[in-house]
Order: C-alpha cells, then structure tokens, then sequence
C-alpha cells in the first residue's frame, strides 16, 4: 500500500504533544489559549506552540492549530494579531469552524493552509464542493457519517483536491456536530465557544427505561474498521481527545500506530485493543460508522469504565477478585504513566539560545555569524549532545570609513535584539571583532536582518503585519421599513399568507420519500411559499431536496445547508443563509455572498445586543433575525426514545425517520424539563422547555434588520398550550409598525418565555 494513512492525535497540553510525537503521531492538533473549542483543555502558550513545531518537525510529525470556534466581530483585531504571527511559522494547518475565517485567510493569508472543523456539520457532496471553492484543504467529516457515506463524500472531495479526515477514537457526541445548542441555552456556555458543558452526560430524573444518563453514548472506537476506512479512501484518522492527558494519548496513538502499521505491512489486523481499555474509556461502539444504531450505543455510566472492563476482562466477582483486577489496573496504569515520563522527558520545546557575532573591519564586508543551540542538547535516541547550527551573512559591500552614520552597537541592537522572541532566546551578542566608526547603508544593514530572519524562520520569507481591514456599513435597502416573515410546516396553514404582507417561509422535513412528490406539490400549488430547507441532509434525502430545486425552480430559497445553497447558486437560484448556520460576523456574511451568492442572511440567535452592534451589511444584502421560536437544544441521528420512554425496534431502520412521530420529556436533577420531538421526517431533537421571545430588538435595532421571523410549526412545543397562530400573527405585526399595546399582548399569549442568549450571548 503506497497511499499515506495519517494517525492524527490530539494535543490538549504540551506532554499530550509530546506524547503523541513519540507514540508515532503523523500530526497532532492543538489549541492555544483563544479561539479554540477546547478552553477546558490546558492548551498551549504561543511560546510553546512554536517550540511543539521544531519538536514535531525534527520527527516528521505536522502540527495543526484548532481555530475552530465561531467569531464575534469584536474579536476581529485579536485574530488577526494572531494569523500575523501564526503565517510567520512553521505551523502546518488551521481547523476552522467560522466562514468569516475562511474569507479572511484566503484574501489576507492564503499561505495557511484550512482544515473544516467537524464542527461546521459536513455531510453531503456539495457542501465538501462548498468548502472546496472558500478554502479549505481538508474537511473533517460529521462522526454520524456511515462508511458508505464516507466514501462517497471522500470521492468528492479528491476531485476537489481536498483530503477528508474521520474520528475513528474517542468521546461521541449523541448530537450532530456544530448543531448542539444544549450548553449554549441551559447554562449560557456555548459549544461553538469551546465551553460545552457536556448537558449529554448529564443526570437526569430516571426515565421511564430506569435510566439516568438518557443522552450518554459510549465512545468510539473503529480499532477494527480500518480496512474499511482504508478501501473508503479516508485520509487521515483521528483520535478525539484535548481533554485527556499524556498517558491516555500515548496509549490510544501507539494502539493504533501498531495496528495501522501492521495492517499496512500484512494486510491484517492485530486483534487485541485490550490496551484501549487501561486509559480513559465510556466502553466502546462503532455503530454510527457501521449504520447499525442500536442501543446497545447508550451507557447509563458516563464516567471512566476501565476498572469496570478489568472487573469484566477478570470475570471478578468476590470482594477478592475485585480488588485484585483493581490493583493489576492501577499496577498498569502506574506502568503507563513511568513509561511516557520515560519517553517524554528529554524532549525539549524551551526557546532555543541564539548568539550573534557582528564583524568587520575597513575594506571588508560586514558579517553576521548565528549560532542556534538548544538549551537542552541531549537528543532522545543517542544520547549525544546536539551540534550548534551555524548560519553566515554578509554585506554586498565593504564597511567604510563612517561620514555621518555609525553602524555602532546601538544602532545593531535596534534592529537585531528583536529576534529574542517566541523562538529564540539571545544568549549573546558579540561585537568583540567590530570595527569602530565604520558603516554601510542602513538599507544594507536592513537587508541582512530580512535574510537573518528568513534563516531563523526555517527558511520562509516573514511576511510583514496585515492590517484589519475597514468594512463598509452599507444601509438596508428601504431604511424605513422592516418586515415580518413567519415559518410554517403544515399545509394547513397556508391560510396564514392571507394575513400578512410579508413573506411566508415552508419547512422542510430532514427525510424525504424518494420520488414523492408530497412537498414538490406542494410549492407547485402554492407558489407564494418559500421552501426552508433544513441543516441536515444526507445522502437519499439530500438528492430529493435538489430535485425539489429542480422541480420547483423557487425564485427564493432559505437554507440552514450550506450543500443545498451550493446546489441553488449552481442552478441560478437566490438563496438565504439560515440561523443554524449561526452567522457572528460581518465576514461570514461576506464568505456567503461573494462565495455562495447569498442575497442575506438571519444572524445568529446566540449572540447578544452588543455583539450584533458592530455587525456590518455587504452591499446589496438584507440582514434577519428569528424573534419567536421554539430554542432548539440538539439534534441527533440517534434516537432519544429508546433510552426515556423505550421503542420496540431494535435498531433505527429506514422507516424510522419518514413514520415515526413522538414526544416526551426529560427532566435533569435541578427539576427543568426538555421537550424531545419526533417529527416525520425529521431527526430526533431536543427543546428547551421555554419559548424564545425577543421583542427588544424590534425597537433596539430596527434601522439593522430588514426583516424579523417568527415560527408558527409548533415543533417542539411540547405539552404547552397551542396557540392561535392568527391572533399571534397579528400581534406581532402591531409589534413590528410600532403599537404599543402589542407587547402586553404577546407576553399575556406566550406563558413561558426567555430572552437569555440575546442577553447573555456568547462568552469569550
């Protein structure tokens, strides 16, 4: 097999880097302290990010940095003080979830490479074609994906000269990946900031099916599927763990470093993953890879169940047994844990020590001698101490005789002292073999810093600071007005476009019968809707969403997927971006219009009043905004009903998805309960137990927003009250023109209500 298989680890702290380096990691994947989606990981310093580049390069393993949370406009001067630094390294690739990213690499720093983060939700062929045209080298492909679908997403993208990477190891997530809210809406700590607070691993009052732990998923392991993922075409395998510390890296890296070593030189599989058991582990499935969700994918313990597989691998029964599968664990563990301080302890990342010698004397060039060593100069597999590197630069011309200038020490201190810096530490600068009251041009002498720097920098020109550039504030297009559009998802209440000038906005299922033409006819005999295509499509019912496109030819579509959009421009049709595609930024609506000609876009609900306030308008762009919805928390493959109220199916089968309609609740520990909804044709979700009722942004930024939304699909209210969705309707639009009678009103309708996220919005 000649094709490269990259085992791709994470990197929470630097000894998981090191870790990983040693374990026989291909890459690893890390955050610093900012815009990464693991702030409860350790991460790293920008010190020490460099110094994990010289270390992993000197043992051909790539670094990659996680970017991969969604940004605030505020925020846009911090990052790009970042990418200033960040392009003036060795770092191999970013992991980016926000598509205002996207537009800022590629117009201002298109030397770094983007990697999508699974956070962005990608599981269909035009949304890999999408990330293709705004950047990206590389799409990490949703954990919910089956090897089928894996391949065939994979086949996309090598036409598109993008690589795809699975989690194959590691904690699963029960929601689809970038669509969970949960953390967000109960606590005010969002996923896509990097402070999920794990809602899925949660207690809850015990279910109708005595469980506690309802949402809880064991983890994943492919330990036995890489033959497949191999013949699937998958490029590189990934470990998910930020969280975890060195030993549990290194054990899960070197398992799977030997198995896919073994499997290239022999064509087998080693059949042992007992090792995976002694680290961290919620016992394991491969389900979603396989397609087979059972619920045999639940685990009612969300805690650590190593020594529970040791008390199982023992068959310990008796007080005796146990302890003594107990103490043989904890002997191992100990034994991991001596092991990598072994392997990890001559690996230095500390700033090398950098001496600069300055000669020159009349008549002869001017020159500079770098001398790079390490602090630490043992290398790991001999012992033998390191020998200095030595670089040499020189002038294009002999010093002379100073007339004005002097090249004395003060004027090489200004411009040389500033190489001590994330890299280097100066140990010396030597001036013993300088001539006194010589010189040469200034410009000479900047010359040999640039070529000083460029050798210090591994060889890369230093690409001078990108500024933040000022983005125009373009007006709406009719100042005076804003609109109210509303979102139906039932036929019946189509009536409702009697009663409004706005626009009226159809919601499509997630599933779809194929060559049924329910929904098709439905837009042929009521051409005043708008199709509202949701976040989530895959394979069949994606292909049935385009040929809807085909069939109808709408003039206007909204979309929550990027791959439906994709297909609706190709096909020369408007289209605009929907809340779940959760737009923070006045650059991801610039990555929507000039990349996906989006003609709009609903900004997101997670982000406060101030966080909106500096948002900026592309020209010809209208700007929306949902004002009453049910809060959706998570949405999942799975399904909720086989842990709450149970489900006499085994396994979820084709039929599921288009035939199944349910609810229940659950109720966590503090007494708050969710309503979980099943819709046909729809995926399993999860709401909170209040409405979303924002009527301050009416006034608080009219003159922002061309249009305000409410939802009338009663999905996922739960058992609260219907309500009469004209006499809501006709509140809203007194609301809109300004009555002031309309918010006593709307408060006395909608009980149980919250404005939370537009209050507290998005932590940094």
């Amino acid at each position: 097999m000649s094709r490269k298989i990259e085992l791709l680890a994470p990197g929470g702290d630097v000894n998981a880097v090191k870790a990983a380096i040693v374990a026989g990691a291909n890459a690893v994947y890390c955050g610093l302290d900012t815009f990464n989606a693991r702030n409860r990981a350790s991460n790293l310093s920008f010190d020490e990010l460099n110094g994990a580049l010289r270390l992993a390069h000197e043992y051909g393993c790539e670094i990659f940095l996680t970017l991969n949370v969604v940004i605030l406009e505020h925020e846009m001067g911090a990052l790009f003080k970042l990418l200033n630094q960040l392009v003036n390294t060795t770092l191999d690739g970013i992991i980016v979830q926000d598509l205002g990213l996207f537009n800022i690499v590629k117009k201002h720093f298109p030397t770094l490479h983007i990697h999508a983060s699974t956070q962005l939700t990608t599981h269909n062929e035009s949304q890999v074609e999408f990330l293709a045209r705004i950047g990206a080298t590389r799409v990490n492909l949703s954990r919910e994906l089956n090897l089928t679908e894996i391949k065939i997403l994979t086949d996309v993208a090598h036409k598109c000269d993008v690589l795809t990477e699975v989690f194959v190891h590691g904690a699963l997530c029960i929601a689809f990946s970038g669509q969970c809210y949960s953390s967000s809406v109960s606590v005010g700590n969002s996923g896509n900031r990097g402070r999920c607070s794990q809602a899925c691993r949660d207690e809850y009052e015990p279910t109708a099916m005595g469980n506690k732990h309802p949402l809880n998923l064991k983890d994943n392991s492919a330990y036995f599927d890489l033959p497949e993922l191999v013949a699937a075409g998958v490029d590189s395998l990934k470990v998910e763990g930020r969280i975890k510390g060195a030993n549990y890296v290194h054990t899960v890296i070197d398992s799977w470093r030997k198995q896919i070593d073994t499997f290239v030189q022999t064509g087998n599989l080693i059949e042992d993953d007992s090792s995976l058991y002694k680290v961290f582990n919620r016992n394991f499935t491969n389900k979603f890879l396989t397609g087979d969700m059972t619920k045999n994918m639940f685990t009612d313990n969300p805690r650590d169940h190593s020594f529970d597989h040791a008390n199982e691998k023992n068959n310990a029964i008796s007080v005796v047994q146990i302890y003594d599968a107990q103490q043989e664990l904890s002997t191992q563990k100990s034994e991991i844990d001596s092991l990598v301080k072994k392997k990890i302890e001559f690996l230095d990342i500390s700033k090398r020590e950098l001496t600069l010698e300055f000669t020159g004397q009349l008549n002869q060039p001017f020159t500079v001698n770098i001398i790079i060593e390490d602090k630490n100069d043992i290398t790991l597999s001999n012992k033998n101490k390191k020998e200095p590197l030595r670089f040499e630069v020189q002038s294009q011309m002999p010093m002379q005789t100073a007339d004005k200038s002097v090249v004395d020490i003060a004027a090489i201190d200004k411009r040389f002292k500033s190489f001590s810096n994330a890299n280097f530490e100066i140990k010396n600068m030597d001036y013993s073999n300088l001539g006194n009251n010589l010189s040469i041009p200034f410009k000479e002498l900047a010359r040999i810093k640039k070529q000083v720097a460029f050798l210090l920098n591994e060889g890369k020109d230093v690409l001078a600071p990108v500024e933040l550039p000022k983005l125009v504030n373009h007006e709406k297009a009719d100042k005076n007005k804003t609109t109210l559009s509303i979102l139906i998802s039932d036929i019946k209440d189509a009536h409702l476009c009697n009663l409004t000038d706005g626009d009226v906005y159809f919601k499509l299922p997630e599933s779809f019968r194929t060559d049924n033409d329910k929904y098709i006819n439905v837009f042929l005999d009521h051409p005043q809707l708008i199709p509202w295509f949701p976040a989530v499509l895959i394979g069949k019912d994606f292909e049935e969403a385009v040929r809807l496109l085909e069939v109808v030819k709408p003039k206007l579509i909204i979309s929550n997927n990027t791959g439906v959009a994709f297909k609706a421009v190709q096909m020369g049709l408007d289209w605009i971006a929907g809340p779940l595609l959760n737009t923070t930024n006045s650059y991801a609506l610039l990555t929507l219009q000039e990349d996906l000609n989006a003609k709009g876009a609903f900004i997101s609900n997670e982000i406060n009043k101030p966080q909106m306030r500096s948002i900026k308008r592309p020209n010809n762009f209208k700007m929306m905004y949902s004002i009453y919805h049910p809060i959706l928390m998570m949405t999942s493959r799975q399904c909720f009903f086989q842990q709450t109220v149970g489900c006499k199916k085994p396994r979820i089968d084709a039929s599921c998805m288009l035939s199944c309609k349910k609810e229940t609740t659950v109720t966590n520990v503090k007494g708050i309960s969710f309503a979980i909804d099943k819709q046909k044709g729809g995926y399993p979700s999860i709401y909170n137990h209040e409405q979303f009722l924002n009527m301050d942004i009416v006034t608080d930024y009219a003159d922002k927003f061309d249009e305000f939304m409410i939802d009338l699909t009663d999905i996922g209210s739960g058992d609260k009250e219907k309500l009469d969705k004209a006499v809501l309707l006709a509140h809203f639009q007194d609301l809109i023109s300004g009555q002031t009678h309309a918010a006593d009103q709307l408060n006395h309708m909608v009980k149980v209500k919250t404005r939370q996220q537009y209050v507290e919005g998005l932590n940094s």
